[in-house]
């Protein structure tokens, strides 16, 4: 009977159920790259606010853009859903989120912390602040140009090409969200002018791994959607369960772990391969 009834419905009725369905599962990467988007909004007013535990929001705005951009590549790949439209939104709203908010929050956290400068000296740094967090916003949008283009590293989806921009923008939110005033570490945010030069080096030092041929893992060929052992899922539980609880600590080592192992990883095969040509 019931195949009798699908027989009977027109073919007209049935590609019309079938395209409402595909509509359907198209909306679902579309609303987390928005979810994105309006994190990074979020956390672009709250770094202008500039309050303290303003400025902890727009960190935490930042992280949950981050989990919301893995999400929705994941969800189109996996629901055959990915479109140009949709790689385009995309890059749109990684330029917020990982370009704009992060360098606004890291000129707001970097010049509103010091406290051991006054006038000229005051200024002269707001300059160099300036600078610096610009130069990180335009190598973001160099460095997601230049990914729309060219992809993954030549030969391989595991790694990406220069710093992935969520990854640099994690950086900064994470020792913004680290050093907060009243959190668990030794010393609150930047107070000494030295320590605030050092920290826009920083953030224009990512903006240049972001643009550099470095490669960086991608953690795309863990097979998420297969069948996991009962240790795995106990391992990522406990991690859940870390980063929830010493979320300061937690983020702040993975987010510059993930950095540093980049970079050595490529000092090592730059002076291998030197020392492989000079051999030969």
């Amino acid at each position: 009977m019931g195949a009798i009834e699908q027989h009977e419905i027109p073919f007209e009725g049935r590609r019309f159920r079938n395209l409402k369905r595909r509509r359907g599962i198209f909306l679902l990467p579309a609303v987390m790259t928005s979810a994105n988007l309006l994190c990074g909004y979020y956390a672009v007013v709250a770094s202008l606010i500039g309050a303290p535990e303003d400025l902890n929001r727009a960190a935490k705005a930042i992280g949950l853009a981050i989990l919301f951009d893995s999400l929705d590549g994941r969800l189109a790949r996996m629901t055959g859903t990915t479109t140009e439209f949709g790689v385009q939104f995309d890059s749109l709203a990684d330029v917020v989120s990982f370009g704009i908010a992060p360098s606004i929050l890291a000129y707001a956290w970097g010049y509103r912390s010091v406290t051991s400068l006054a006038g000229e000296g005051l200024h002269q740094l707001g300059q160099f602040a300036w600078v610096c967090c610009l130069a990180f916003l335009i190598c973001c949008a160099w460095r997601l140009a230049r990914f729309n283009v060219q992809g993954m590293a030549p030969g391989s989806s595991k790694y990406f090409v220069g710093m992935p921009t969520p990854a640099a923008a994690g950086v900064i939110a994470s020792i913004v969200h680290a050093f907060r005033i009243g959190g668990p570490m030794p010393i609150g945010p930047l107070q000494n002018g030295w320590w605030a030069i050092s920290w826009f080096v920083l953030a224009a030092a990512l903006g240049g791994l972001m643009t550099s041929t470095i490669r960086f893992y991608s953690f795309k060929d863990i097979p998420w959607a297969r069948k996991q052992t009962s240790l795995a899922i106990v391992l990522v539980c406990l991690l859940v369960g870390v980063i929830w609880r010493y979320s300061e600590y937690a983020l702040m080592i993975f987010a510059c772990t993930y950095t540093l192992v980049g970079v050595i990883l490529h000092l090592i095969r730059f002076f291998r391969h030197r020392l492989v040509s000079r051999t030969a």
